[in-house]
């Protein structure tokens, strides 16, 4: 039989032990995926039996008696979206004096003297932060629903959409900044003009934090550079814990800080598994690491995260299997090449032994980075997509919408839904209620229906 794309392979896949899930949990997920479909629209059609068929061929009779409500088949099918011209025809009145003349109010405009409402203006940022689509497919997407749109007009109108919103992303990273654990990481992101007319790589910044409740905010940021000027001006003044990757760019936090910093376990597991294809002995160390996953899944299976017997738990299981794995490097630190994968690898982790460790003293602190290496996937298939930004302004007004799109999908809102509430009440809002609008804060006003929610991300991976 023909199929699209390449085989799946079946070939077994390795899984951390403790992670499939449950019967229970399998179940469990069904129900949520059936209720959410639940409230999708229905049509309902009647399949009469044909009249041939209405008389009993054994006994002759034609009053057969109906069974129930009938056999129910469900068949899913899709309409695509399409666009919707609104036309307000406002009156106008004229006293017969002729000195006087008043006309019916407008409807309200997110951009003056703009004929692009709301919906329209979330739709183009979903399709461009959330889907990562580049400009010139959008175009060919409208074009195929007979709305035929430039290239230019859809950039400016992510500008100007951007420039809306700016009140709250800025706001929710300066929320981000004043939590006691802030987890950061950064990446590229190539620039067409770099200040001086030619093309430049600019750097995507992210800082992701949980909540009192444990649900997550991300922004991101944009800068021309990886000084590290763009963690010190965030986190400046700040206290707590800040979990990062061994970039130097983190160094001087402790500077303009008092925050402690934390490094990461699955930074270090990558550095023995890059290591297996010379030193097949590097497999020893990665079990030792799973040791420390292992605990902290039990954690969430007994649904303790963050809490007291969490750190108990930690004092004891993961202090022993730290012991087993500090014994395993002393050991094998002699023994291999100091710039050999694996001695890296070795190196790695007794250099930042004592980092490694913060988590033993806060339940709250993540065992490794991923929740902000997560964050920033959106930006590496936006790079592989549409490959650049203009320059420093389009890189800090694009990763302003990644950051009200990646703070929508960690708390389970939907982005398209938020974004066309959002957008048109940001402007007049009272700046000292701005958090009220919010995505958390947003969503907590409203029902929790399943068409404003998606399923929030983990914190820890």
């Amino acid at each position: 039989k023909a199929h699209i794309g390449p085989k799946i392979s079946r070939a077994k896949v390795t899984r951390l032990p403790g992670t499939s899930s449950t019967k229970a949990e399998r179940d469990a997920k069904r129900a949520a995926n059936a209720a959410e479909k639940a409230q999708t629209q229905s049509l309902r059609h009647e399949h009469k039996v044909p009249e041939s068929q209405r008389t009993c061929p054994k006994c002759g009779n034609t009053h057969l008696k109906t069974i129930g409500g009938g056999r129910e088949t469900t068949v899913w099918e899709f309409e695509p979206a399409h666009f919707v011209r609104h036309v307000h025809v406002q009156e106008v009145l004229k006293c017969r004096c002729e000195d006087y003349v008043v006309t019916a109010p407008g409807p309200l405009k997110v951009i003056e003297k703009g004929r692009y409402g709301a919906s329209f203006l979330a739709h183009l940022v979903i399709a461009k932060c959330a889907d990562h689509l580049p400009i010139y497919r959008i175009e060919k997407d409208f074009r195929r629903q007979s709305f035929p749109l430039a290239r230019s007009t859809m950039n400016e109108l992510l500008h100007r959409t951007s420039a809306i919103l700016e009140p709250i992303w800025k706001r929710l990273l300066d929320n981000i900044k004043c939590r006691p654990i802030v987890l950061a990481d950064e990446t590229r992101m190539r620039m067409q003009d770099g200040g001086d007319g030619k093309p430049k790589n600019g750097v995507v910044w992210t800082f992701v934090a949980a909540d009192d409740v444990g649900a997550l905010d991300v922004a991101l940021v944009f800068t021309s550079d990886r000084s590290g000027e763009t963690p010190r001006n965030v986190l400046g003044g700040t206290n707590g814990v800040l979990l990062v990757d061994a970039y130097s760019g983190y160094n001087s936090i402790s500077d303009v800080s008092t925050r402690r910093r934390a490094a990461c376990h699955a930074h270090l597991r990558r550095y023995f598994h890059e290591a297996l294809a010379t030193a097949p002995i590097a497999q020893q160390a990665i079990d030792l690491i799973l040791d420390l996953y292992r605990i902290e899944r039990e954690a969430q299976r007994r649904k303790i995260v963050g809490g007291t017997l969490h750190l108990q738990l930690r004092r004891v299981e993961a202090t022993a299997a730290r012991k087993r794995l500090k014994s395993w490097l002393d050991a094998q630190r002699s023994l291999h090449p100091p710039k050999s994968p694996i001695g890296v690898a070795i190196n790695y982790g007794l250099k930042r032994w004592d980092d490694l460790g913060v988590f033993l003293d806060d339940a709250r602190v993540p065992i490794d980075n991923n929740a902000s290496e997560r964050s920033l996937r959106r930006v590496a298939l936006g790079r592989k997509n549409y490959l650049f930004v203009g320059d420093v302004d389009a890189g800090a007004n694009i990763t302003g919408l990644y950051t009200i799109i990646a703070t929508c999908e960690a708390r389970g809102v939907n982005p398209f839904v938020y974004l066309a509430d959002v957008i048109p009440r940001v402007q007049d809002h009272p700046a000292d209620r701005l958090d009220e609008l919010l995505p958390g804060p947003w969503l907590h006003a409203r029902a929790p229906n399943a068409w404003l929610r998606a399923r929030p991300a983990p914190l820890a991976a």
